[in-house]
């Protein structure tokens, strides 16, 4: 996993791009919970999908 994402980071899921970014809420061993801008609050296993962090200045 990832060691950036971590609980404030902002992150995009590649296969969900409608989504929106979203600000990681919690990190507990491969899962993960995001809130998205438009899907709302998601619980992740980041095993199975990819997450990228993203600099929501630039990526937004």
């Amino acid at each position: 996993m990832n060691p950036w994402i971590v609980p404030g980071a902002v992150v995009r899921l590649a296969s969900q791009i409608d989504w929106g970014i979203g600000q990681v809420q919690s990190s507990i061993g491969s899962r993960v919970t995001v809130n998205f801008e438009h899907a709302g609050k998601r619980v992740l296993d980041c095993d199975t999908v990819s997450l990228e962090v993203v600099d929501p200045e630039r990526d937004s």
